[in-house]
């Protein structure tokens, strides 16, 4: 019956899309991919730079309800598998932590406006600490079609190694934390989407390719649109909370494309030193950079624009002073060559534990 009314709710959702005026232009472009935004926190009492308000997050639905199409985040990533065409204006919501506010303050808008969305939880504190959703409560959510997935148990910093430990015993240990996760999610819902949420967003080569040989889907907190030459194990999402919470400039977010990345030199995310190696060359598929003015791409890193060199379907970035521990990212643009005021989105994101092996929250 799930999967009926499932059907159902994709249908009415593209019904809507052919038929509303607001959305009436839009284009189906096979590799320009969707945007998947990232919220935490839905209250005013709250960490601000990992919420948003109630008012806000309402601004942000009444925008996303005249301007987008929401799709559940699986067909969104079935679509980049793929390679199936979706409208340029869709879009997918996601939280991470399973917070009581989600239910309180953003499930009514959610529910009034119809939009599906994802909520990655934290098994082994739901019902335990007193700001997160109880097992009830996401089985209530569930049935009235919200979907959730694996954030692992306990929100763990996945790249820091106990006392003692070789590569292999710190992989075996953390995807041990992955999977009786999962298996709680799917005890209690009865639905294993084997999506993974990385913990701040903290990833590295091994893990991701962990991900890719286990069928699990992975998604971090780096900017940029998702599409079919995306890592799926490593897909980006916009963060959309705190000091990204600006409807005027995560408008132009929400607009943007999937840089067609088919090639970066530096594989690993997380550094062992302050210096990455120079220069970072991204490589675009041939094809598909016809879509985006490649000349123009910008790179910037913490405010400040980065040298680029462009090579026919390759640009390269170079930062030239030491990173900071903890995480930090480079966002590039490009701007369509045939949709004006929109662009191409790129984040490669870099990962640098303190001198003991820790990642700072």
């Amino acid at each position: 019956m799930q999967s009926i009314m499932r059907a159902l709710g994709i249908s009415m959702l593209i019904w809507g899309f052919t038929t509303a005026l607001n959305v009436a232009q839009a284009k189906e472009l096979k590799n320009v991919g969707a945007v998947i935004l990232l919220y935490h926190h839905v209250a005013d009492n709250t960490p601000r730079s990992t919420s948003v308000t109630p008012a806000e997050f309402a601004e942000h639905l009444a925008f996303i309800k005249e301007n987008y199409v929401v799709f559940p985040l699986q067909d969104i990533v079935e679509a980049a598998k793929r390679n199936t065409p979706l409208p340029d204006n869709a879009l997918a919501i996601t939280f991470d932590d399973g917070y009581n506010n989600i239910y309180e303050h953003a499930h009514p808008l959610l529910t009034k406006y119809g939009f599906p969305y994802t909520v990655f939880i934290n098994p082994s504190v739901i019902g335990v600490q007193s700001n997160q959703l109880t097992w009830d409560t996401v089985k209530t959510m569930h049935k009235e079609g919200v979907t959730f997935a694996n954030h692992t148990l306990d929100h763990l910093h996945m790249l820091e190694k106990n006392a003692g430990e070789n590569e292999q015993q710190w992989l075996s240990r953390v995807w041990k934390n992955v999977t009786d996760a999962e298996a709680q999610i799917t005890a209690q819902i009865g639905e294993s989407l084997k999506y993974l949420a990385y913990p701040f967003g903290e990833y590295n080569e091994a893990l991701a390719n962990k991900l890719q040989e286990q069928g699990y889907i992975g998604f971090g907190q780096h900017s940029g649109a998702v599409g079919p030459f995306s890592n799926l194990s490593a897909i980006p999402r916009f963060p959309a909370a705190g000091p990204y919470a600006k409807l005027s400039t995560l408008k132009t977010k929400m607009a943007s494309f999937a840089m067609p990345v088919v090639n970066v030199s530096l594989t690993d995310p997380a550094l062992t030193s302050a210096q990455i190696p120079q220069p970072v060359t991204v490589t675009l598929d041939e094809k598909v950079a016809k879509q985006l003015r490649i000349a123009q791409v910008t790179c910037f890193y913490q405010g400040d624009t980065l040298p680029v060199t462009v090579e026919n379907n390759r640009f390269s970035f170079e930062i030239n002073t030491a990173l900071p521990v903890g995480r930090s990212r480079v966002n590039c643009t490009a701007p369509s060559s045939t949709m004006s005021g929109r662009y191409f989105w790129y984040s490669t994101p870099f990962f640098r534990a303190d001198k003991n092996g820790k990642y700072p929250d």
